[in-house]
């Protein structure tokens, strides 16, 4: 005998419309591709209806396990993909199944203090990350019409560049120096003690070993309070070394968008050129100057273009190294980001080899904006002490050797005495 339900208890089928609306959202079929080629980084499929940037799973029947990956390129009818992760255990079987949303980043306040990697993976053994939205990883640039001009001026926490680069707030500096010159401290001084509210850092294709140096030493705890940092290592794929440098972008860009004046750091702007060249190559793009294909320059301008301010409060004040090969200043990259950013600090060699850091040679560096967000009596200043610094600097072998006499020349007297 059937036992009898109380009518309470029954499934309530009233709104048929809106079970009908929630299965129809869902594909009656799934498309999927097949992995046709790999050769090293790179993963040739057929194309299951993906598009440039969009995301797929890797999926490999015989272990069950998947892999993330991003689609870089097509050819002819086949699509290039790259894993974010090493292409280890890929081969012909494994499947291709398509994401249907965009890259998208999850944000909130949670991060601050935090040590991620760009998969938004925790590093520093505190638990998961407490977010509360996401963001676009590749959004739409602002429109130059809807950014505010840069006016106030923002104190880096370093009394050469405050003095005499002075920085305003929305600005893009790149940090040109080579090897060994003070990039990274000269970044964990500006992280520490800057007027910023939030630090934004992003360590891209630096070694293992100087990540924890950099959080320790250079930032410290006062800076880590209010700082989200994401580490992706040298040893990782090119694609996911790219990820870092656009994931703390679209972190900044939340804060930003909350009202918030943020420094975004990175280092090195040089080690992101260098992951989109490995990509760009192995897609089969033509090499042009120092074998960079032509993608690295339209992709370091799309980067450098999300930074600054908006039509609203809040702004990001970028700072980017650039490791300049055989600290050669006219090095393609450096020379690229130059006429990209709203002006540069070059880190000098020999001043660093006396000693003295910040190793800032003033003559070489500028920024574009201090007209803007200092006073006259300050820009008059600079110029006097620049030009005393120019005057010094090309009667310096005579003075050093003893073959400038004492009266021959005003102003180099008058540099002499302030040396």
């Amino acid at each position: 005998m059937l036992s009898e339900t109380p009518a309470s208890e029954l499934p309530v089928y009233s709104n048929l419309g809106t079970y009908i609306s929630e299965i129809e959202k869902f594909p009656a079929v799934r498309k999927e591709g097949r992995v046709m080629q790999v050769i090293g980084h790179m993963v040739e499929a057929t194309n299951p209806g993906c598009s440039v940037g969009g995301m797929c799973k890797i999926y490999n029947p015989a272990t069950k396990s998947s892999v993330t990956a991003e689609v870089v390129g097509f050819r002819k009818d086949r699509m290039l993909i790259m894993p974010l992760h090493n292409a280890h255990g890929i081969g012909p079987k494994c499947r291709i199944i398509p994401e249907d949303r965009p890259a998208m980043v999850p944000v909130g306040d949670g991060l601050l203090g935090r040590v991620i990697d760009p998969l938004m993976r925790p590093m520093d053994g505190l638990g998961e990350l407490p977010t509360s939205t996401e963001v676009p990883l590749y959004p739409e640039v602002v429109n130059p019409m809807n950014r505010q001009r840069i006016k106030k001026p923002l104190d880096v926490g370093v009394r050469s560049i405050n003095a005499c680069l002075t920085c305003g707030r929305g600005q893009r500096i790149g940090i040109m120096a080579g090897s060994g010159v003070g990039k990274s401290v000269l970044l964990g001084m500006m992280a520490r003690y800057t007027d910023a509210d939030i630090n934004v850092i992003s360590l891209v294709g630096e070694r293992g070993k100087e990540v924890r140096e950099f959080i320790e030493d250079n930032l410290g705890e006062e800076g880590m309070r209010r700082s989200v940092v994401i580490v992706a290592t040298s040893d990782q794929p090119p694609l996911l070394r790219m990820r870092g440098a656009y994931i703390a972008t679209s972190i900044a860009e939340h804060f930003r968008n909350e009202g918030q004046d943020v420094l975004l750091s990175m280092d090195s702007l040089t080690r992101f050129a260098m992951a989109q060249r490995e990509i760009g190559l192995a897609a089969g793009e033509p090499p042009t100057t120092k074998g960079y294909p032509p993608s690295v320059f339209a992709l370091l301008a799309g980067l450098l273009e999300r930074t600054g301010t908006h039509d609203g409060p809040g702004s990001i004040t970028g700072f980017y190294t650039v490791l300049v090969e055989g600290d050669d200043a006219n090095d393609p990259i450096a020379d690229a980001i130059r006429a990209i950013v709203d002006g540069h600090i070059y880190l000098s060699r020999e001043i660093a080899e006396k000693g003295t850091y910040p190793a800032v040679d003033l003559l070489s560096s500028t920024s574009r904006v201090m007209v803007d967000v200092v006073g006259e009596k300050h820009l008059k200043l600079n110029q006097i002490m620049r030009r005393t610094l120019a005057t010094y600097r090309e009667a310096e072998d005579l003075i050093n050797i003893g073959a400038y006499v004492q009266g021959s020349n005003p102003e180099i007297d008058y540099a002499i005495t302030k040396k």
